[in-house]
């Protein structure tokens, strides 16, 4: 990687599996704008990494996998830079190697999606899932809601939207949203081993594989462009607004005002 200083990630090569870690455990791993930067760099490096056959995502601590975007920055800051998760998105989708999520804990909202976004997920025993835009005031309109419903279903997928209700693990592998769910102390383990597992085959078979399965909802990323653009502007209103400043200062939003 890169000789720059890295505040908010950990990249880490283990054998020939990238590991790249969120390393904000004391806000649950929620990422900011200089997050989204940083989590780019390090898969750019993976990509890049004659070395790395596989990728690992994880989260710092046993809390959280990532919460999202940081609700509190996007208060007082007026939004998230969309264009650059958007960026980080396809990142996912296109770098031709393995990316395996490790929950380790909380998965919700943007955190939730980019677990989605990832191939394959493994999941430790205590590990939760769930959105919460509707009730922060925010949405992911693109990848985090069509292709979570090729995934999981359209009315799986609205009832995690439309509820914005959490659910366990068991219940995650049930709905087919995680591959495997294993105790916490061999998360890792797991992630590393299928990591290492598929560094041991056919670089270009499992690149051509991958690029086959996004074939598949490659027109998404059209719908996630104008997504992305709509939660620009949506992001300034008053709505978006009193969501943001509500979980700030932990009360329930009001949104009487704009039915």
């Amino acid at each position: 990687m890169r000789a720059v200083e890295l505040t908010d990630v950990q990249y880490q090569v283990s054998g020939s599996v990238a590991v790249i870690t969120i390393d904000r455990p004391e806000r649950r791993n929620a990422f900011r704008a200089h997050t989204v930067g940083e989590l780019t760099e390090a898969f750019r490096a993976a990509w890049a990494a004659r070395e790395v056959g596989a990728v690992v995502l994880t989260g710092s601590g046993d809390k959280a996998f990532c919460a999202g975007g940081d609700v509190k920055e996007r208060a007082e800051t007026g939004g998230l830079d969309s264009a650059a998760i958007q960026d980080l998105h396809r990142l996912i989708r296109d770098v031709p190697k393995p990316v395996i999520a490790a929950v380790n804990g909380a998965a919700i909202g943007g955190g939730h999606v980019l677990h989605v976004l990832c191939d394959l997920t493994v999941a430790a025993e205590h590990a939760t899932f769930g959105q919460t835009g509707p009730r922060v005031g925010s949405f992911d309109a693109g990848f985090g809601t069509a292709y979570l419903a090729r995934i999981v279903g359209e009315k799986r997928a609205r009832q995690i939207w439309f509820l914005v209700e959490q659910f366990d693990a068991e219940t995650a592998e049930r709905w087919g949203l995680v591959n495997a769910v294993v105790p916490a102390d061999q998360l890792m383990a797991t992630a590393l081993a299928w990591g290492e597992r598929m560094s041991g085959l056919s670089p270009t078979a499992l690149r051509f594989l991958k690029h086959s399965f996004n074939a598949d909802t490659e027109h998404l990323a059209g719908v996630s462009h104008l997504a992305f653009d709509a939660l620009d502007l949506f992001s300034h209103t008053p709505e978006a607004i009193e969501g943001a400043q509500a979980f700030t200062t932990k009360r329930p939003p009001d949104y009487s005002p704009f039915r």
